[in-house]
């Protein structure tokens, strides 16, 4: 049977975390909650929704990512897939199912969830999340013929193909990050479309100016760092 881990990056997500581990589909090994200096319930929330809970001080979606990848890294016997999630309920956990089908019924590396706009609830994605979207994406296309069309968070990937990445960005390049050094491992890889709402809460990126700000500054530095590779 497939040995599938969960990790979700959490920064004060305590009203909405334990929908999220409620609604994974039970075929998940083990949901590891990273909560990344929360100030609320959110760590207490995650256990008792029964999901392992990590604590990473250090402020960053890349820090908290790094440090549930550490935690599996020290597991006797690894997964065979990694799905990350958020933990904001924007995504349908429930949906999981669809996003490792790819890795399981056709050995593909990476699979992304995109947000695609059919599925996508009024307001669910802001202007600059889906300019940056569009930005993104189109440069890897120009740059590396990549046929990306979303950074979505939700997505599952090959545990052995992950290690292989040697992910390293703490902040808000980690999604980008990856789709970079798997193309340019020549990994397989898809999307899956899926359904996205509404977060609970205000977004820490997307929801602030500066956030969207340093986001698309730190996504743009990496597809410029690559493509002069």
């Amino acid at each position: 049977m497939t040995k599938i881990n969960v990790i979700i990056p959490a920064y004060n997500e305590a009203d909405s975390i334990a929908s999220v581990i409620r609604d994974i589909p039970n075929t998940v090994e083990e949901v590891i909650v990273v909560s990344n200096n929360s100030t609320d319930a959110t760590e207490t929330n995650a256990k008792q929704a029964g999901a392992t809970v990590l604590t990473e001080n250090n402020r960053g979606y890349g820090y908290a990512c790094l440090k549930g990848m550490a935690y599996v890294a020290a597991k006797t016997t690894p997964p065979d897939i990694i799905v990350f999630l958020d933990g904001d309920y924007s995504d349908y956990p429930e949906e999981l199912s669809k996003i490792v089908a790819p890795i399981i019924e056709n050995n593909i590396d990476l699979v992304i969830g995109a947000r695609v706009k059919a599925l996508r609830e009024d307001g669910a994605m802001t202007t600059p999340q889906i300019f940056g979207n569009w930005l993104a994406t189109n440069l890897m296309r120009l740059f590396f013929g990549a046929k990306f069309t979303d950074l979505g968070p939700f997505r599952a990937i090959k545990y052995k193909q992950l290690l292989a990445l040697q992910m390293e960005d703490k902040t808000y390049g980690w999604t980008v990050e990856m789709q970079l050094k798997a193309i340019k491992k020549k990994l397989s890889y898809t999307e899956v479309a899926v359904n996205y709402r509404n977060r609970i809460g205000v977004s820490k990126v997307s929801g602030t100016v500066k956030g969207a700000i340093f986001a698309g500054i730190k996504i743009l530095s990496w597809i410029f760092k690559y493509s002069l590779k």
